[in-house]
């Protein structure tokens, strides 16, 4: 079944809500943010919200794994750059080429090069799939 709100702008599934570091902030404090399970990666951007770079996962798992001291290192000098980004007006087909070409859980949302919003994978199922409640009566 095709769906028509493939045609539809990042903006309109993007959540505007979204938890970015600066590039000062240490390491160790977004492995924390991390271990919440809510990100697997971390914008980072400059005072303007202009995007410079992510922080993932994989990031601070290669900063360990070099040795650096998370405490002392900060996410500009670890992150992911330049980032794997959409337009707020790219359509939701080319923003779910993008994330699994790229394989990325999530991927932020830019007007300007500035960040606007994030869309995860789960926004795009969210947004595509009719919800229907599925019962089961008995032994499955």
């Amino acid at each position: 079944m095709k769906h028509a709100s493939l045609q539809a702008p990042a903006k309109d599934v993007m959540n505007t809500r979204v938890m970015a570091v600066g590039p000062h902030a240490l390491a160790r404090d977004v492995a924390l943010h991390l271990l919440s399970g809510v990100f697997s990666g971390l914008p980072v951007i400059a005072r303007d919200r202009a995007l410079l770079g992510v922080v993932t996962e994989f990031d601070l798992l290669k900063a360990l794994e070099e040795g650096r001291d998370l405490d002392a290192v900060e996410a500009e000098a670890i992150m992911s750059k330049p980032p794997i980004t959409v337009e707020e007006d790219t359509p939701i087909k080319a923003v779910i080429k993008r994330m699994t070409e790229a394989n990325v859980l999530r991927v932020p949302v830019v007007r300007e090069g500035k960040l606007v919003g994030v869309i995860s994978r789960s926004d795009l199922l969210d947004h595509l799939i009719a919800k229907r409640l599925i019962v089961a009566y008995g032994t499955l």
